[in-house]
């Protein structure tokens, strides 16, 4: 069955202020007519599904707080306690404490929003000289996650994992919260549409994920290591037309995770090897109740490179994802697809005219279940149109089924 674009907006300069860039990191959520997307320095609203959008400066929206607004934005809705959570991080202090920030709003009209600010050291006092960076967030039945990775300087510390409840977010009384750290895995990436389990994985090696769990009811997470298939993670290239390479800030942090019909999925990207020509998605599919691996198929192409997947699942547990394509002929592509039974059914949402004279791309995008239609997904991605610099980056906010 062919993909169906419901939507496929692009955002034009009065929604983001010109505030892109080609490490653009877009997230997009909706509620029926209600959809937000969020950018690495813009965010923007609208009411009439998409017909138009109205800029909102996450430098100015709340107080100042720490060094200010900095990056590193994402924007959910959560339907059973009807709230949109958006996350904010800010930038560092001297000492090199940052914090961030989680708004909540309960508003159709976006109007009013309430917020807590978490900082390192307000964690663990030990932690006087860590920053928290490259944010992720999801939500089972009960609770919101929020993991971050955590800095000291430039060198990386440890990974953080936070559990709030999502009925106290909606209520707005005192957020008290659960948090867990690791010192041994980076980059931790939480499952897309989680039931009472919220499921993260994060590579141990290149033949191995720790598979890691945190029931809704339970105290302390736990984990599962699998192996998997050994895959390549070295320096990524895959120039384009104008010979423009892409990929140069790539690597091979999970990107994508999920979980429906008792499959959990996790995906990356992947570097060349002696069977993919270039870099190219891994997946690898893990039964939810052996913790075995199903199988691993992986999205690739002769032709042109794959990277930085996202991906959930949607009602029926079908896998939809959101990814980059380009290098050949192409210059990066955003596309959007579906797991079937036959295997991967992709579509082009935007073509870009031209590649990233700074040869970056990334880092992240977003997919997650549109919950007022549960077959579909809700999808963020973004091309270069008409030009090689950021301000020629369009985001686009797209809704697709299968």
């Amino acid at each position: 069955m062919p993909i169906t674009l419901v939507k496929n907006a692009g955002l034009d300069d009065a929604a983001t202020s010109t505030r892109t860039s080609v490490i653009c990191e877009p997230t997009a959520a909706a509620n029926q007519n209600q959809l937000m997307v969020t950018g690495n320095w813009f965010a923007c609203t609208s009411t009439d599904g998409g017909g138009h959008w109205t800029y909102v400066d996450p430098f100015t929206r709340f107080p100042a707080s720490a060094g200010g607004f900095c990056c590193d934005q994402i924007v959910q809705y959560i339907p059973r306690h009807r709230i949109w959570v958006w996350l904010l991080q800010y930038s560092t202090v001297a000492a090199g404490d940052n914090i961030f920030r989680i708004a909540v709003c309960r508003d159709t009209s976006f109007g009013s929003w309430y917020y807590w600010d978490f900082a390192p050291s307000g964690v663990d006092a030990s932690w006087t000289n860590l920053w928290f960076d490259y944010p992720d967030m999801a939500v089972t039945n009960d609770n919101l996650f929020v993991t971050f990775n955590a800095f000291q300087g430039n060198a990386w510390q440890r990974s953080v994992l936070f559990r709030f409840s999502l009925a106290t977010l909606a209520s707005g009384e005192s957020l008290n919260y659960r948090w867990w750290t690791t010192t041994e895995n980076g980059s931790l990436r939480l499952t897309r549409s989680a039931g009472s389990t919220m499921y993260f994985g994060s590579h141990n090696s290149l033949a191995q994920i720790r598979l890691f769990e945190w029931a809704d009811g339970a105290e302390n997470v736990t984990w599962t290591d699998v192996d998997i298939r050994t895959w390549a993670n070295s320096t990524y290239s895959a120039p384009g037309p104008d010979n423009v390479d892409w990929m140069l800030r790539t690597d091979g942090r999970v990107t994508g995770a999920s979980i429906g019909a008792g499959i959990i999925c996790f995906m990356w990207t992947a570097n060349r090897d002696a069977t993919h020509p270039l870099p190219y998605i891994r997946v690898v599919r893990i039964n939810e109740s052996t913790k075995a691996v199903l199988d691993e198929p992986d999205l690739w192409s002769a032709n042109s490179a794959w990277a930085y997947p996202a991906a959930a699942a949607n009602s029926s547990g079908q896998i939809g994802f959101s990814a980059f394509f380009g290098g050949g002929l192409r210059h990066p592509c955003h596309v959007v697809g579906v797991r079937t039974a036959t295997g991967w059914d992709t579509v082009l949402t935007g073509t870009s005219t031209h590649g990233p004279t700074d040869q970056s791309w990334g880092d992240y995008l977003s997919c997650i279940a549109h919950y007022s239609a549960p077959s579909h997904w809700v999808a963020a991605g973004y091309t270069l149109q008409g030009g090689s610099e950021r301000k020629n980056i369009e985001p686009r906010y797209i809704e697709f089924h299968a």
